[in-house]
């Protein structure tokens, strides 16, 4: 007969690197997600409202549009500083029936100003701006250096 000494179940394969990797992600996880759920949920409670965006890039251009409706162009503006677009403007107060209470108000109100980092170089003097019906298009053009080439292999 032999015999055995007896070990606490678990004691054998115990890996403190786990553990500290489990605490590691378990911190992070509890700094990260209130931290970023308070900047998507408060953002337009913060600064502010912020109008939808969507970037599209083809081979020779940038196109931002952007959703600002029931604004005059001349609230507007843009700009484009060392490599950034800046789309900013104030959507005023609208005018309200005379003697009427306000039962719901879902409209933002106020000033705004998104910024995109472009990644290539773009001709500033060649950007085109159009706004219609609550859509603002903003057409940028990449710089020469920045569109692709098409390279010719010879072979000998």
């Amino acid at each position: 007969m032999t015999l055995t000494r007896w070990s606490r179940p678990g004691t054998a394969y115990w890996n403190p690197f786990r553990q500290l990797n489990s605490l590691r992600e378990e911190i992070d996880r509890l700094f990260e997600s209130p931290l970023t759920d308070l900047s998507y949920n408060t953002q337009p409670l913060l600064s502010g409202w912020s109008p939808a965006v969507d970037v599209q890039e083809d081979a020779d251009h940038y196109y931002v549009h952007a959703e600002i409706p029931g604004m005059n162009k001349n609230e507007i503006e843009i700009s484009l500083h060392n490599g950034a677009l800046t789309i900013s403007g104030e959507r005023k107060e609208f005018k309200r029936q005379e003697k009427a209470e306000v039962c719901r108000s879902e409209r933002f109100l106020g000033k705004f100003q998104r910024t995109f980092t472009l990644p290539v170089p773009v001709q500033g003097d060649k950007v085109k701006a159009n706004y219609a019906d609550g859509i603002l298009t903003v057409t940028l053009p990449k710089a020469e250096e920045a569109k692709p080439k098409h390279i010719q292999v010879n072979v000998s």
